[in-house]
């Protein structure tokens, strides 16, 4: 079977972290089709992430059902839905849950902390950074975390409280003591059988294992830290958008929370805690807002919340940020897509977005927020909008000059 490189790192032959390429196979007719992943359980054990994880994001990104039977190995999502695509959503599930954040290695282990927020230890460079807590998969995860995870299914308990302070005191985590990490579960115990029945089994293991790292000693951490300054500082930089609040945790993230949690919230419980978290006039936010608000009956309920958005959009680059999160929404859902241009419609007779905005965004696919091809199928869907828009602003120009 054909192996990838973990992270699309498609140019380079001799990278180390490789994973399986993903096989799907198409059962069953009419209401009942349905794609099963025979090797599902073999990529997740090269993410070393357990194999409902990646199969859960593929049903939140798709909108479908999936069945996760770990007994029977067996994986599936409802629906018809071929192998090239699934592996594109897998390399989505590997940016945003296994990719250290840093340095770009694989080398991660989730850690739902105290406050069931998820955040990823990297064994290769040491940092700790917060990990991806807005999407849908997030709930999923807090509720069902990795048992192999460094801390334990249960939290971290006296030991990993004192790595936790050494790991703020020298800006990067602490592993957990040798003794703690001898100790196997099940999950650690099966995939240390099934590699050491493969040829060749030293270096397979030692991706899989709970040491992956050949030096995770703070020199060693600091070695790797000074060969990757120049591209860490870069990625570790924050925009006006990304600051953290004083206690260092990412208003972004509590707001997404926030919302996630309390569906029925009124505009009123909104507005009052984007302002206490002081990202009212972010553009971020709004990013956040509109992923976060909305159902399938996205098209109607703007106008309901028309008067919360125009709080939130109030310049050009909020409307941007607007645009981005709607591109988010609607690749999530076939219902949504296909009301696209109802969607986009809305957004500008309510005022929220204008004229000469939506014309620039229409105009050149960004992936900034999504994909560049998913970026290119909203645009497609929406052209009957976009042209309506066009004509009726060179109507507008005509007759301007006619009256001069």
């Amino acid at each position: 079977m054909a192996n990838l490189n973990i992270g699309g790192q498609s140019d380079d032959a001799f990278y180390r972290y490789k994973m399986p390429k993903l096989v799907s196979k198409i059962e069953g007719k009419g209401n009942g089709i349905k794609t099963v992943i025979p090797n599902m359980s073999d990529i997740a054990r090269a993410l070393c992430r357990p194999s409902t994880y990646p199969t859960k994001y593929f049903g939140c990104e798709l909108g479908a059902q999936v069945k996760c039977d770990e007994k029977t190995d067996r994986y599936i999502v409802n629906g018809a839905h071929d192998a090239a695509k699934l592996q594109q959503l897998l390399n989505g599930f590997i940016q945003k849950f296994v990719l250290c954040p840093s340095c770009g290695n694989p080398e991660t282990d989730i850690i739902v902390d105290k406050s069931s927020t998820i955040q990823m230890y990297c064994n290769a460079c040491g940092r700790r950074n917060k990990g991806e807590n807005i999407h849908k998969l997030a709930t999923y995860i807090v509720k069902n975390p990795p048992v192999n995870s460094a801390y334990g299914k249960k939290g971290k308990g006296e030991k990993g409280d004192k790595a936790d302070k050494k790991s703020k005191k020298n800006g990067a985590s602490t592993p957990v003591e040798e003794e703690e990490e001898d100790k196997d579960d099940d999950f650690t115990k099966k995939i240390k059988e099934e590699a050491a029945a493969i040829p060749d089994a030293d270096n397979y293991q030692s991706a899989l294992g709970d040491d992956w790292s050949v030096d995770t000693s703070a020199e060693g951490a600091a070695a790797r830290m000074r060969e990757l300054e120049g591209s860490v500082k870069t990625q570790m930089t924050l925009d006006d958008d990304e600051d953290e609040n004083g206690d260092g945790e990412n208003p972004y993230e509590l707001f997404g929370i926030f919302l996630e949690e309390n569906p029925k919230a009124t505009d009123a419980e909104i507005l009052a805690e984007a302002e206490e978290l002081g990202i009212t006039t972010k553009s971020r936010a709004v990013t956040v807002l509109i992923q976060c608000i909305f159902t399938d009956d996205m098209a109607r309920e703007i106008k309901i919340r028309t008067p919360l958005l125009r709080k939130f959009v109030i310049n050009e680059k909020n409307q941007k940020a607007l645009l981005g999160g709607m591109e988010r929404v609607l690749i999530t859902s076939k219902t949504l897509m296909m009301k696209a241009p109802l969607i986009l419609k809305a957004f500008y007779d309510n005022d929220i977005l204008e004229e000469d905005v939506i014309l620039r965004w229409g105009e050149k696919p960004s992936k900034k927020y999504v994909s560049r091809d998913e970026a290119k199928d909203v645009r497609t869907r929406v052209e009957p909008f976009l042209r309506w828009l066009a004509e009726a602003e060179e109507d507008d120009s005509e007759e301007e000059s006619d009256e001069e």
